[in-house]
């Protein structure tokens, strides 16, 4: 059953790492994107554990990875005068390695690019199951009928939302926004490995950084709700300059570039919680359609462990995907309590100045070192099958 023809929406992380281990196990396989093409650069992300590490070593692209990682960055908050009032190690901010999204994949798609399908710049607009395959409609391509759908298009899946019900029956907002603009533009450059330093100003519900791996502009908020047009970049960039008005340091010298930096990205702080199975059907979730959580340190371990997962308990139960689900579910429900509690917003930028004073203290105190400590055990708390021999590839 191995010849069966699986659908993969998104093309980010999840996406291209599933359709490694798919492909590998003899799935016909198919990748959607909406993005019109995939793009290098990027926000950076980062891979926490040995756990993470022992999956890209598998699938050969390690050691690729390793030589685009970008350099450590140490976060220094400051006042208004320039005062160092507290540090947060490049070794939280970055965990193991750390490359920025875009290059990661096109490091990650690059292996399949010859033997999988990739419809770029596409989108899916409807399935329909039926007990022989599930029918799959698109926004440009013909529609056509797979075996096996995936969904690794992010908190805002557009699956999730086709097969399980609306996004507000399963993401939590948590209460912050964030927005990151411009990549660094030192990340390929070998003689930037060293560590590096990035400036943060706070106030109560509002953290600003300048400079480092993740982006060139980092804010994070406290907001209500808020209600706008995800694809309108210019009113997007108006909501940061508007809550970031009035404060000191460097902040208006950030504003001031704000508008001339590329790869602007604002987004609420979202907790995926689904109640039942990670899977619907024929349907299944991976990454942060499944287990998201914004901010929260393990999206893109979590990632590439679950496809890895997925695709071999598939080619374990040879296609059976009733079998293959049920176990994925198991096995990941576990794992992936890891993203289940941190509010990285509340964490980043505490909503008064009682909050922020604790926040300094904690990231200089032998409590922060545990809690690290705690985090890269949990990374680490799963046992991989080596799915390749169980399934006799």
């Amino acid at each position: 059953m191995r010849n069966q023809t699986v659908l993969i929406s998104g093309a980010s992380i999840a996406g291209p790492a599933l359709a490694y281990w798919l492909d590998r196990y003899g799935f016909t396989v198919t990748v959607v994107e909406r993005a019109p093409v995939l793009r290098p650069g990027g926000q950076a992300v980062d891979f926490k554990s040995e756990t993470h590490l022992t999956v890209l070593e598998r699938m050969g692209v390690l050691d690729e990875i390793r030589r685009r990682e970008t350099g450590r960055t140490d976060v220094i908050y400051v006042d208004d005068r320039g005062r160092e009032k507290a540090r947060m190690t490049g070794e939280f901010l970055g965990g193991v390695v750390e490359i920025l999204r875009g290059d990661l994949a096109e490091v990650l798609a690059e292996p399949t690019m010859g033997t999988c399908e990739y419809l770029i710049g596409d989108s899916v607009t409807a399935l329909v199951e039926s007990p022989s395959g599930v029918y799959v409609e698109f926004e440009n391509a013909p529609a056509r009928t797979f075996d096996l759908v995936v969904g690794c298009d992010g908190i805002h899946s557009r699956v999730r939302g086709l097969a399980f019900g609306p996004e507000r029956d399963y993401v939590t907002y948590l209460g912050y926004y964030y927005c990151a603009a411009g990549a660094p533009g030192w990340g390929h450059d070998p003689a930037h490995k060293e560590r590096n330093t990035a400036q943060a100003w706070h106030a109560p519900g509002r953290t600003a950084t300048a400079g480092g791996s993740k982006a060139a502009h980092l804010y994070v908020f406290a907001s209500p709700e808020l209600d706008y047009d995800r694809r309108d970049i210019e009113a997007q960039r108006r909501i940061v300059m508007q809550r970031f008005a009035g404060m000191g340091g460097g902040v208006p010298d950030m504003l001031a570039e704000l508008a001339q930096l590329p790869d602007f990205y604002l987004d609420s702080l979202s907790q995926v919680r689904l109640r039942g199975d990670y899977t619907r059907g024929r349907i299944a979730l991976v990454g942060d359609s499944a287990y998201g959580n914004t901010l929260g340190g393990f999206g893109s371990g979590l990632a590439v462990v679950g496809a890895y997962v997925l695709a071999g308990e598939l080619a374990v139960a040879d296609g059976e995907h009733t079998v293959a689900y049920a176990r994925y579910t198991e096995i990941m429900r576990r794992y992936a309590k890891i993203a289940g509690n941190p509010n990285g917003g509340r964490f980043l930028s505490p909503k008064t100045a009682v909050g922020i004073r604790l926040r300094n203290w904690f990231l200089g105190s032998p409590a922060f070192g545990l809690m690290m400590k705690y985090g890269d055990n949990a990374a680490n708390d799963i046992d991989l099958r080596d799915y390749e021999v169980a399934a006799g590839v």
